[in-house]
């Protein structure tokens, strides 16, 4: 879930930047093409389509579980292992995470503040990148702060389909089996993780954006 998760910004942000900045181009016909594909995709059908085309015909990955048998373990191999559900959950989380990216980025383009950066002559990569994506990134810290307890939930398609031991599917398991104080216990830990979360998105506001400052209101 890290790899995918880091996978999936590496795509979705410069994906997203640049299709605002080239509204209504081809490129960005495309991409707003891919983003809807990608949300529209389910995923356990996704992930059985990469089994059956890289996996199974092709046969350049392996289909399933962490390692190969047999065989002592190796960060080499585990990579190889990592692909095929990295790049399920990366395309198709990308997706939504591009549209979100575009979206605020091109709030961002049209603000006073860009146009005065741009009157001051500086270079229009700077202006991009030191005064728009700063502002346009609060949109994704609020909605990485909801997936950071899923890092650690996991993802119970991908690791079923894949056959991945995580916590997606004990927390599954166990709940169909009625082992209610591995299931409290675990929704104990998601909920303290979705509390820092969120707090550490409250931080992270304030160094993308100066404008937002934390501590006491002042009384009048």
């Amino acid at each position: 879930m890290g790899v995918a998760l880091i996978v999936t910004l590496a795509i979705a942000i410069p994906l997203g930047v640049l299709s605002a900045l080239h509204q209504y181009s081809l490129g960005d016909t495309a991409m707003t093409v891919f983003a809807f594909a990608g949300n529209s995709l389910p995923v356990f059908w996704f992930g059985l389509l990469l089994i059956m085309v890289f996996s199974v015909w092709l046969g350049w990955f392996p289909g399933s579980g962490m390692s190969t048998l047999g065989k002592p373990f190796s960060l080499r191999d585990l990579i190889w292992h990592m692909v095929l559900p990295v790049t399920m959950l990366a395309l198709v989380t990308a997706a939504g995470y591009m549209r979100y990216m575009r979206s605020a980025m091109l709030d961002v383009i049209g603000q006073e503040y860009m146009r005065t950066a741009r009157a001051k002559g500086l270079n229009e990569r700077h202006v991009i990148m030191r005064h728009g994506l700063r502002n346009a990134l609060i949109p994704i810290v609020t909605l990485l702060a909801f997936e950071i307890p899923l890092l650690f939930g996991g993802a119970l398609y991908t690791e079923t389909i894949f056959a991945w031991p995580g916590m997606g599917r004990l927390f599954y398991e166990r709940a169909v089996k009625g082992d209610m104080p591995v299931v409290m216990a675990l929704v104990m830990f998601f909920s303290a993780l979705t509390i820092l979360a969120m707090f550490l998105a409250d931080v992270a506001y304030t160094v993308l954006d100066p404008r937002i400052q934390l501590g006491k209101r002042k009384a009048a």
